[in-house]
């Protein structure tokens, strides 16, 4: 006992300074590592930065700040920091291996808020997907679709696709094609159509609306109409010049050759 009892001094006398040096520098730390984070996120709040991005900021550097405290009570115990090094990279290697498709997904989500090639509102189309977006977090991006589905497309997915922002300008334009018999005077389907462009509500001056033949197909004419309009009402639009148009043929008594029936007499000769 008396031996177990020396061995227990020694080791008191050895180690008992670094262990209670250790915990006060985490306690310490803990109060240093909390205040500098809270300082750098008042920093980072002054700036442009998106908010998803702020705060993944704000986690990323309390983290790295913990990382530092943690270390530093290490060397403070004594422990070879080759060793925990290592342990900690073995770690890693695990982690990463294990959770690549999440990190892909990370590290797409830090790309799409850092260099914005759309965002919350505008109307997007990627691997097959097409809707409005509704949510950029770190890992997915929700869309909502025209008949209100919801789709979760990984970020990872995104930014290894082409991705189309229909939104990005502040103009889109329509195009149409309409089918007429050519046996119409191309003149007149062309003034018809270019009037029901220019008087279709939400449809702007400049760009002026176009409307030509465009090609042949044995006999018909294919018409199309282009007309620019505002963004937000590209739909509204849509609907709405395929109703003018259409209701200006028929005023004019321009058929659609589809809705035409060919009939074909035949006469036998008398023998």
């Amino acid at each position: 006992m008396g031996e177990f009892g020396k061995k227990v001094i020694d080791l008191a006398t050895t180690y008992g300074g670094k262990i209670i040096l250790a915990i006060v520098v985490l306690i310490i730390g803990r109060f240093v590592v909390n205040a500098l984070a809270k300082a750098i996120g008042k920093i980072l709040d002054r700036g442009k930065l998106d908010e998803t991005v702020r705060l993944l900021l704000k986690k990323i550097i309390k983290i790295l700040l913990y990382a530092v405290l943690f270390i530093s009570v290490i060397e403070i115990l004594g422990v070879p920091m080759s060793s925990v090094l290592a342990i900690l990279a073995s770690c890693g290697l695990a982690v990463g291996l294990a959770l690549q498709g999440a990190l892909g997904n990370l590290a797409g989500g830090l790309m799409i808020l850092i260099f914005k090639p759309f965002k919350v509102g505008d109307y997007v189309e990627s691997g097959g997907n097409q809707g409005v977006v509704q949510d950029i977090s770190i890992f997915y991006t929700t869309l909502m679709t025209l008949d209100n589905k919801k789709v979760l497309i990984p970020n990872g997915d995104l930014m290894n696709a082409s991705i189309t922002n229909y939104s990005a300008a502040e103009q889109r334009r329509v195009d149409l094609d309409f089918k007429i018999t050519n046996d119409i005077d191309a003149e007149l389907v062309k003034r018809v159509l270019l009037t029901a462009a220019q008087g279709t509500p939400g449809v702007v001056s400049e760009p002026a609306p176009f409307a030509r033949l465009t090609a042949v197909d044995d006999d018909t004419y294919i018409f199309t109409v282009r007309a620019w309009c505002a963004t937000g009402s590209y739909w509204d639009v849509y609907f709405d010049l395929i109703e003018a148009c259409s209701a200006a043929l028929a005023a004019n008594g321009i058929d659609d050759p589809e809705e035409r029936i060919a009939v074909r007499l035949v006469k036998e000769d008398a023998e």
